[in-house]
């Protein structure tokens, strides 16, 4: 397991035990992972944002924010590389063609935040942008959680 990946899961699940007690249900976790936005765009964080994001507000206000935080790349693909894994993006093997349609960057067994979280009983999913690789296989659709 990487080291760096473990941490940011301990120091999370370490700020989440001390905001709630274990009796009550587990919290939801959302990370927002948006191109080319910037600390001040969200309102909560600047109230002379040109911008107002008043449902990113709200889930600001009612929990838990992380606002240090840095890029693993300075592009998108090797951002949600990082984010997912815990890694540089430089460490997997170099591939050739757009990135969208490559095969997949994160090896089968590795492990990402998506699976530790798995493991601590959470159910997850990843919805938006992608671009580390498509050859993975469909659910059938009698698998599929709506």
């Amino acid at each position: 397991m990487n080291n760096g990946l473990l941490k940011i899961i301990t120091f999370s699940i370490g700020a989440f035990n001390s905001y709630i007690s274990f009796s009550q249900e587990k919290p939801n976790i959302v990370f927002i992972f948006a191109d080319d936005m910037g600390y001040g765009d969200v309102s909560v964080n600047n109230p002379y944002s040109r911008v107002k994001t008043p449902a990113i507000d709200k889930l600001a206000e009612e929990g838990i924010r992380f606002t240090e935080a840095h890029s693993a790349g300075s592009v998108s693909t090797p951002s949600r590389y990082g984010l997912l894994t815990g890694r540089y993006f430089f460490r997997t093997p170099k591939q050739q063609g757009h990135w969208g349609y490559l095969p997949p960057y994160i090896e089968p067994d590795r492990e990402t935040i998506g699976t530790l979280l798995q493991k601590g009983g959470y159910t997850t999913a990843c919805i938006g942008k992608w671009h580390l690789g498509l050859n993975w296989k469909k659910k059938k659709a009698h698998q599929r959680r709506f």
